[in-house]
């Protein structure tokens, strides 16, 4: 799901597991998260649904506060 300059930190479902936020780190130290998107009757797997992972955060803390006042369903996972 993630470029290869990016290593997934942490991987958070919603309770239906067809979304999903990865937390990620970066070659140069920082970090960034996406969402993704599955549906059941499609083989294709998961697709970015979220325009995020561009966003540029200096602690995995940082990138897990912001997505959590982005991602609606996330906010329940707490």
């Amino acid at each position: 799901m993630t470029l290869k300059n990016e290593t997934v930190v942490r991987s958070i479902n919603n309770d239906e597991s067809n979304l999903c936020v990865d937390l990620f780190k970066r070659n140069n130290e920082t970090f960034g998260y996406e969402e993704y998107r599955k549906d059941p009757e499609s083989t294709s797997g998961w697709y970015r649904i979220g325009n995020y992972s561009n966003k540029i955060f200096l602690s995995i803390n940082e990138a897990y506060q912001d997505a959590l006042k982005k991602i609606i369903w996330l906010q329940n996972k707490r």
